[in-house]
C-alpha cells in the first residue's frame, strides 16, 4: 500500500505544481481566465499565509507556519508508514495521502518560490530563475491560487435585516489543487472511514 500511495502522492503533486507554474509564469496578478462561464474560473492571487488566503503573524508568522508544515509532512509520512504496519484499509490510506501531497504541494511553494521566481504583479508575469534572484528569501514563499468557483453571485433582498441589499457570492475563496487534496482528505476520512476513529480509540 506504501507505493499507492506514494503514486497518488506524485500524481497530486505533479498536477498541483504544473498548473502553478504555468499561472505563475503566465499570469499576471489578478488575471482571470473562464472555464466554465462565470461558474469556473482560473483567477490567480498569491496567499502569503495559510489556506483560502488566511494570513498569519507577517515575516516571522510566515516562517513559522513554513516550519510547522514542514514538521507536520513529516510527521504525516511516519504516520501514513505505521498505518501501513497495522494493516489498515486501503481507504485510510488514501485520505491521509491525499493530506500529505496538498501538505506538500504548499510547502514547495513556501519553502521555493520566493528564490526561484521573480515578483509576479498586475503589470507583468513571474520570471522563473531570473538572474537578479528570486522575491524573497527561503521559507519566505507566497502559495499560488487559482481555482476560484463563484458559483453563486447575487444580492440579499432589501427586506432582510443587516445584510440587506449586500453582495453575497459563494464560494468566495480562491485555492489550489494542493488545498483541494487536502479537504477532500480530510471528508473522505470523516465521511467513508468513521470505523477508523473507533479502531484509534
Amino acid at each position: 500500500m506504501l507505493k499507492k500511495s506514494a503514486i497518488i502522492v506524485v500524481l497530486i503533486l505533479l498536477a498541483d505544481q504544473i498548473l502553478k507554474i504555468w499561472i505563475k509564469t503566465t499570469f499576471t496578478l489578478g488575471q482571470e481566465l473562464p472555464i466554465f462561464g462565470n461558474w469556473f474560473i482560473l483567477h490567480f492571487t498569491e496567499n502569503p499565509g495559510m489556506a483560502f488566503g488566511m494570513q498569519f503573524g507577517g515575516n516571522v508568522g510566515k516562517l513559522a507556519l513554513s516550519i510547522l508544515r514542514i514538521v507536520a509532512v513529516a510527521l504525516l509520512v511516519w504516520y501514513i508508514w505505521h498505518l501501513n504496519k497495522k494493516k489498515v484499509k486501503f481507504g485510510v490510506i488514501f485520505s491521509f495521502s491525499l493530506i500529505l501531497a496538498g501538505a506538500i504541494g504548499n510547502i514547495i511553494d513556501s519553502v521555493f518560490y520566493g528564490v526561484i521566481f521573480s515578483e509576479s504583479t498586475y503589470y507583468q508575469t513571474a520570471v522563473m530563475f531570473p538572474p537578479e534572484g528570486g522575491y524573497s528569501s527561503l521559507l519566505h514563499g507566497k502559495v499560488v491560487d487559482m481555482l476560484y468557483f463563484p458559483i453563486i453571485d447575487t444580492v440579499f433582498p432589501d427586506w432582510m435585516p443587516l445584510i440587506g441589499g449586500k453582495p453575497f457570492r459563494f464560494f468566495q475563496p480562491v485555492f489550489n489543487i494542493a488545498d483541494s487534496a487536502v479537504t477532500i482528505g480530510i471528508f473522505y476520512l470523516i465521511l467513508f472511514e468513521r470505523s477508523f476513529f473507533k479502531q484509534s480509540k
